[in-house]
């Protein structure tokens, strides 16, 4: 199911009402602008959190009605695998939603999980476009199809793109495909860190060469221009709490040295994503969990309890009754939030949150940012699990963001 208020017009105005905090005629309002401008294009292909550390750290289990942010679509599609009464998926871009009701459809219409593999997990097939006329093209709703059927910046219509590898492209696939043209201008070849073996082999070529890229004085000059990061989908706002005190330069080494060195090659899908722009070949590697074979027909079969919503979180959370939700995932939503944004949010977090509620989150710096900033009253009805979401930070694969966060309602099993 798709929401009714998904004009351009419509989606403009709640991205502004997310991002814009200054004026337009200022350097800060110009580029919250201008991020306003691309962001309503497709920006992932893929989430970049691992649901695997979500599904943990939210204790989901069957009855749960979980609220998360779609992005990609992964991790609506991935906590299928818990077998939750109800997955609501709601995100400010249109394409986002587009991709997530394609997923839903694709589960559930697909033929088998092969087909279903080659459309998601590779993308990179013209039988795909034959498997979206024949099985999916039908089941969308107006506005999913229309936006399959359309024609994308390079001029055939987007369905196409699953016929030349999905993950090349979106915001974050053209950034990873200009990252990879200025390693190559370097002389990296990323084939010996793909076959590794060891971790000892794969800290080894981040510090023979990765490492020394950021020294590279034009690395530096780029990453201090806070536009050259809108392809992570960083927003002005979120570049200033992603810096902090340091260098840009410093803090992308340190969230990519753990990406390359924290966890096996063999164990993580985001570093195949980030250095091959693929899944391992013929699935032959680690992959999120919508995608294993073993997962594939818990999914299919709960493909009708995700729903997803071209709506604003704290929008869908006004319109719900109270104790009627289980467990909420943020992504990094905060991140771009106003004082007056974060309150309004967790007061209706707060109001629908059932017996046992938990909600998780990630911050693109270490520290949590709601004490200070969210009302005492509305606060102090959660706990925060310091230790907790330490472990669950170390644990998250995509090495992204800077702090991982849990609370869960007071008055319930900690």
């Amino acid at each position: 199911m798709i929401s009714q208020s998904t004009s351009k017009a419509a989606v403009q105005k709640r991205l502004k009402k997310a991002v814009h905090r200054h004026k337009a005629v200022s350097r800060a309002g110009i580029a919250e602008r201008l991020f306003t401008s691309v962001f309503t294009r497709m920006v992932y292909a893929q989430i970049w959190e691992d649901p695997d550390v979500d599904m943990a750290a939210m204790e989901l289990a069957p009855g749960h009605h979980v609220v998360t942010i779609a992005s990609g679509g992964c991790n609506m599609m991935s906590y299928l695998t818990a077998s939750p009464a109800k997955v609501t998926a709601l995100d400010l871009n249109p394409a986002h939603v587009a991709l997530g009701n394609l997923k839903i459809k694709g589960a559930a219409n697909l033929p088998s999980y092969d087909e279903f593999y080659r459309f998601f997990g590779e993308g990179n097939s013209l039988y795909n476009i034959a498997l979206y006329t024949h099985y999916l093209r039908q089941e969308l709703d107006d506005r999913s199809r229309r936006y399959w059927d359309g024609r994308g910046l390079t001029g055939g219509k987007r369905i196409n793109l699953f016929a030349k590898n999905i993950y090349r492209h979106g915001l974050l696939g053209y950034f990873i495909g200009w990252a990879h043209l200025l390693t190559k201008a370097y002389k990296v070849d990323f084939t010996p860190l793909l076959e590794a073996k060891t971790m000892e082999a794969q800290r080894t070529f981040f510090d023979t060469m990765l490492a020394p890229l950021f020294d590279r004085p034009l690395l530096r000059w780029i990453t201090t221009n806070p536009s050259s990061l809108y392809g992570l989908g960083i927003p002005p706002s979120q570049y200033e709490s992603l810096a902090g005190q340091k260098a840009m330069a410093v803090v992308l080494r340190e969230r990519l040295e753990k990406l390359v060195c924290d966890f096996p090659m063999s164990e993580n899908y985001f570093a195949w994503q980030a250095f091959a722009r693929r899944y391992a070949e013929k699935g032959q590697g680690p992959l999120p969990p919508y995608l294993q074979r073993e997962n594939y027909e818990l999914v299919r079969t709960n493909s009708d309890r995700a729903h997803i919503l071209n709506q604003s979180y704290t929008d869908y959370l006004s319109s719900q009754g109270e104790q009627s939700v289980d467990r909420y995932v943020l992504l990094d939503a905060q991140d771009w939030m106003d004082n007056d944004n974060l309150n309004a949010l967790w007061e209706e977090i707060t109001r629908t949150a059932r017996h046992g509620a938990r909600v998780i989150f990630r911050t693109a710096a270490p520290e949590d940012l709601l004490p200070g900033r969210v009302a005492p009253k509305i606060l102090d009805q959660w706990h925060y699990h310091a230790e907790a979401s330490l472990d669950f930070g170390a644990q998250d694969r995509s090495s992204i963001y800077g702090g991982f966060h849990l609370y869960s309602l007071k008055g319930t099993p900690s």
